[in-house]
């Protein structure tokens, strides 16, 4: 295929990428479009409590699940710490 074709084959294709873009304009979310000024928005009901318990379930699950897989390992000595004090003596 010579240097020509494969030019025209890839202006086709990229002519036919032009057409299928669709252009968004982006609206204010501050105003309607006719100017209206939109109301506040509502705030979640104990926003903060709600981060603070999802934190603390979460750090809760994750321990208790570490502790767990410790103890099997432990158990089975597949990995069993040492005891270093890092005195060499």
């Amino acid at each position: 295929m010579s240097f020509s074709n494969l030019r025209k084959v890839f202006w086709k294709l990229n002519s036919l990428k032009m057409t299928n873009l669709k252009y968004h304009t982006q609206t204010s979310s501050i105003t309607t479009r006719s100017g209206a000024i939109l109301p506040e928005p509502k705030t979640q009901p104990l926003g903060w409590v709600g981060v603070i318990a999802g934190v603390s379930l979460g750090l809760l699950i994750g321990a208790t699940i570490s502790k767990n897989i410790a103890n099997f390992l432990e158990e089975n000595d597949l990995f069993v710490p040492s005891d270093d004090d890092g005195d060499d003596d």
